[in-house]
């Protein structure tokens, strides 16, 4: 499919996997387009046209639907999580919209509100179970989405499926499911096929008795220790149980010995819970996730006073690092991250870590610590201990709104800057990084002080209290800098002075920032070159 037609070709092309026409003279629902584009997402990509007949002979009708088609090409991508693009035509003065869906990633289906769409015809339909499990296979082998042989439906806990059931309703609006029996539950949800149960219903809704037979390392263990010293723990707790079972109590350990952080300066206000309950949730849902079920071993929680360390078996999945955690996405076991995703706990697979690193960075404590993790095991330490209390000011002063807005790279720039006053090289190769930082620096947040160089906005260290820290991070005005260099070259009198000499006067200046001030001083008659090339030197008038 070419990236982009013309009118001519969009009347000729053919409805079906890869195009969906819409007169929408005036308006258009965006649900509905939010569904379509699902679909053709989930049939190879394609486009959405606003403003063509669908039936042939096609004609040029015009729509006015979405006038502000940028501000629908986001709310596309945040919900499909997919390349979005739009181009807009005019013939006859009638406008025709075009967005333009890339196809989704591989080994996964996009879904809308818990349901992956599908084009059967004309029509929408949701993705046959059999389609979806084609999809999974696409990649890496989805142990999770094998068949328990042996297991039954009596193998579940029908506690754990109400908690699922009612949650899936609630987040797909759909109050039905809470009437549907057991057995179509899992059908649907893809827990079970062909009247047989998968790994991925025994470790989502398996009873005790159940795991211990089929799956004995399907198991959390939580554990509180008040001290660092080896030997055993306060409280242990073992939860060889179905996921849903278990989720909210080990939630509820964790917040027993919760303490809070009171900071107040001046009108502000804030009490930050050493165990953001955000991050403990996302933090066990990767765990559940994207550990290795064909490996022994069980995923551990255990709680300190000031630090959660999270420790679950298989390593990183295929592909991601430590340093790329952020950007790819490869679930190692898709159906769970599909059934996790239709409750709501979970938007899209992959996800929970960028929420994870937006929080530490709201709440002003240490990124995730992935030291010990290895090829056999992950383990993740999140520290509970406010770093640094200035930087809730930063965040206040910057505002809940327009944070709101912000995506994760944002948040990682503003607690490199206000710790570092540098970008590690592993922020600044992030795709989109420099329009990102473009952004914020037009909304006044950050300053550019040179190639890569940045510091936060002087009004953000002002309310810290810090205004003469950014003063020294810019460094002296453009009228002092100029003398500097005129009083150097004055001392080294009739010998002259090269311009890389020059360079070291002003170490903080780029070259050409250098050679512009020189030539200003040039320009107001104040010294001149003689020479050329590299025996050129710089001398007083």
């Amino acid at each position: 499919m070419k990236h982009h037609d013309t009118i001519e070709e969009l009347l000729k092309a053919p409805e079906g996997e890869h195009y969906e026409f819409k007169e929408a003279k005036n308006k258009y629902e965006f649900t509905e387009v939010l569904k379509y584009c699902c679909a053709l997402a989930n049939c190879g990509g394609g486009k959405f046209v606003l403003g063509i007949s669908d039936k042939r002979p096609r004609k040029v009708v015009g729509s006015a639907a979405f006038d502000q088609p940028e501000r629908t090409k986001q709310g596309l991508i945040e919900k499909l999580r997919v390349r979005v693009d739009f181009q807009i035509y005019e013939q006859d003065k009638k406008r025709v919209l075009v967005f333009e869906i890339a196809s989704r990633p591989i080994g996964l289906p996009v879904q809308v509100d818990g349901i992956a769409w599908w084009r059967k015809g004309d029509s929408l339909i949701q993705m046959p179970s059999e389609e979806m499990q084609r999809i999974f296979y696409e990649s890496d082998h989805d142990f999770s989405s094998d068949i328990c042989s042996g297991a039954t439906i009596n193998d579940l806990d029908k506690n754990a499926i109400d908690v699922f059931r009612n949650k899936w309703a609630v987040k797909s609006g759909n109050k039905r499911i809470k009437n549907l029996s057991i057995e179509q539950v899992m059908t649907d949800c893809g827990a079970m096929i062909n009247n047989e149960l998968t790994y991925a219903a025994l470790i989502m809704f398996g009873t005790s008795t159940a795991l211990r037979r089929f799956l004995p390392q399907s198991e959390i263990i939580f554990e509180y220790r008040s001290t660092n010293n080896a030997g055993a723990a306060q409280q242990r707790n073992e939860f060889r149980i179905g996921f849903f079972a278990c989720y909210d109590k080990i939630w509820d350990l964790v917040n027993l010995r919760n303490d809070k952080q009171h900071y107040q300066d001046g009108l502000f206000v804030l009490d930050v819970p050493t165990f953001n309950e955000n991050v403990v949730r996302e933090a066990l849902l990767n765990a559940v996730s994207h550990r290795n079920y064909r490996m022994s071993g069980s995923v551990f929680v255990r709680q300190y006073r000031d630090r959660l360390v999270v420790e679950s078996p298989g390593g990183l999945p295929p592909g991601v690092t430590v340093n790329n955690i952020l950007e790819i996405q490869s679930p190692r076991n898709r159906l769970l991250a599909e059934i996790l995703a239709l409750s709501g706990l979970v938007e899209r697979a992959g996800q929970g870590m960028n929420l994870i690193y937006e929080s530490c960075v709201k709440e002003a404590k240490s990124l995730p610590d992935f030291k010990g993790t290895d090829n056999f095991f992950v383990k993740v330490t999140f520290n509970g201990i406010i770093l640094n209390k200035k930087l809730l000011l930063i965040l206040n002063k910057i505002g809940e709104e327009q944070l709101e807005n912000f995506i994760t790279e944002d948040f990682l720039l503003i607690n490199s800057l206000f710790y570092d006053q540098k970008i590690p090289k592993q922020i600044l190769e992030l795709k989109n990084i420099k329009t990102n930082i473009k952004k914020l620096i037009d909304i006044g947040i950050v300053e550019s002080t040179g190639r890569n160089k940045y510091l936060l906005a002087r009004g953000l260290y002002e309310a810290t209290g810090k205004s003469g820290v950014h003063t020294r991070i810019v460094g002296l005005d453009k009228e002092t800098n100029k003398e500097l260099l005129v009083k150097h070259i004055k001392s080294n009198g009739k010998k002259g002075t090269p311009f890389k000499e020059l360079q070291q006067v002003l170490p903080s200046h780029s070259r050409k920032q250098v050679q512009i001030l020189l030539s200003e001083l040039k320009d107001e008659k104040r010294i001149k070159l003689e020479g050329k090339t590299n025996g050129a030197k710089w001398l007083l008038v």
